[in-house]
C-alpha cells in the first residue's frame, strides 16, 4: 500500500489548482463555498485564471503553479481544477522530492491520471474524484471527496451487471482513465499493475480505439496478474458508420475473459455526475457476487 498523505482538519488550507484546462472563478466559485462549509480556507494557486488557447496558462505556468502548490508548507491538499488535456505535458518540469517527504492528498480524475500514476511510483496514494469545476454537478459525488480527504469511511455496494465476473480481490487500487493510461505506457509515470486491482474509466472514445487500448494492456502483461478489475464509466462511446459489432464492455470482457480474477461492469465512478471517489494506492477488497459488487476499503 503506498503512503497515504495526512487527513484533514477544520482550518486546513486547501489551493485549487489547474494544470489542464483553462477554467474561470465564475465557475470554480460554488466549489470554494462547498469547502468553506467544511471548514476548510481555499486558495488559489497564482495562475489559476490564466489562459492560453484550450491551456490555464502556458506549460511554464502550470507547472510552476503545480510545484508551489506540491512545495507549500501551508497547503494540505490539491484540488484540481478541471481535466481535459495538459497535465501530460508538465509532468516532468516538476520535482517531487519535497512532496514524497510531506505528501499532501491531490483530487482529479481524467486528465489527472498523469499524476495519480506518477505518484503511484513514488509510492503517494492520491484520490481519484469529482473536481472543482464539478463539485455543484452531483452531491453524493462531492461528499465521498470529502469523506476521503477527512479521513472518514467510505464503502460502496453496486447492483449486478450482467457481464461481469465473480469472484474476490484483495488488494491495492490503481488505474484512472484508460486513453491517459495508453499515453503513459513506456514512460517514467507508466503504471506497474501485477497483483493489483485496476480501475479503468474513459469517455468519447471510438469503440475500435477502446480495443486498440485493451489489446496494447494485454500484450503488455498488464492484464494478466491482476487481482481484479473494476470498469467505471465508459461513456459516450462511438462507433463507425460500420459497426464494430461489440459494445464497450464486451470488448473490455474479451480482453480479461481468460483469466481468472473478478470484473465489475458499471462502477459508478469516472465521466459522470455520480462520479463516486476512490483511493488510488490504497487497500482494498472488491467482492464481485451474484447480486452486485461490494469495495471495502482494508483500514491500515
Amino acid at each position: 500500500m503506498k503512503q497515504l498523505p495526512k487527513s484533514l482538519r477544520k482550518g486546513d488550507t486547501v489551493a485549487i489548482v489547474a494544470t489542464a484546462r483553462k477554467t474561470t472563478e465564475e465557475e470554480i466559485a460554488p466549489s470554494v463555498k462547498m469547502m468553506e462549509g467544511w471548514g476548510l480556507k481555499v486558495v488559489f494557486s497564482p495562475h489559476l485564471f490564466k489562459s492560453e488557447n484550450q491551456f490555464a496558462g502556458s506549460d511554464s505556468e502550470r507547472s510552476s503553479d503545480l510545484q508551489w502548490a506540491l512545495d507549500n508548507k501551508d497547503v494540505k491538499a490539491i484540488i484540481m481544477a478541471r481535466g481535459g488535456y495538459g497535465t501530460l505535458r508538465i509532468v516532468d518540469k516538476v520535482n517531487f522530492s519535497r512532496f514524497v517527504k510531506n505528501p499532501k492528498w491531490i483530487v482529479g480524475y481524467s486528465d489527472i491520471t498523469v499524476l495519480s500514476s506518477h505518484l503511484i511510483n513514488l509510492g503517494v496514494a492520491s484520490i481519484h474524484g469529482t473536481m472543482a469545476f464539478n463539485f455543484s454537478q452531483h452531491e453524493e459525488a462531492t461528499e465521498s471527496v470529502r469523506k476521503l480527504l477527512f479521513g472518514e469511511s467510505v464503502n460502496y455496494e453496486m447492483p449486478a451487471h450482467a457481464l461481469n465476473k465473480c469472484g474476490e480481490g484483495k488488494a491495492e487500487l490503481v488505474g484512472g482513465n484508460l486513453s491517459v493510461l495508453y499515453a503513459l505506457s513506456g514512460s517514467e509515470s507508466d503504471l506497474v499493475t501485477k497483483h493489483k486491482i485496476l480501475f479503468i474509466e474513459d469517455l468519447d472514445e471510438y469503440l475500435y480505439h477502446v480495443d486498440r487500448m485493451m489489446m496494447q494492456l494485454k500484450r503488455s502483461g498488464k492484464l494478466k496478474n491482476l487481482k481484479g478489475l473494476i470498469v467505471g464509466g465508459m461513456t459516450e462511446m462511438k462507433d463507425n458508420k460500420i459497426p464494430y459489432g461489440k459494445s464497450v464492455e464486451e470488448i473490455i470482457l474479451d480482453a480479461v475473459k481468460e483469466y481468472n480474477y473478478p470484473v465489475c461492469f458499471n462502477f459508478p465512478a469516472g465521466h459522470i455526475k455520480r462520479n463516486l471517489a476512490f483511493c488510488i494506492g490504497k487497500m482494498i477488497q472488491l467482492v464481485v457476487y451474484n447480486s452486485g459488487t461490494k469495495v471495502d476499503y482494508i483500514e491500515d
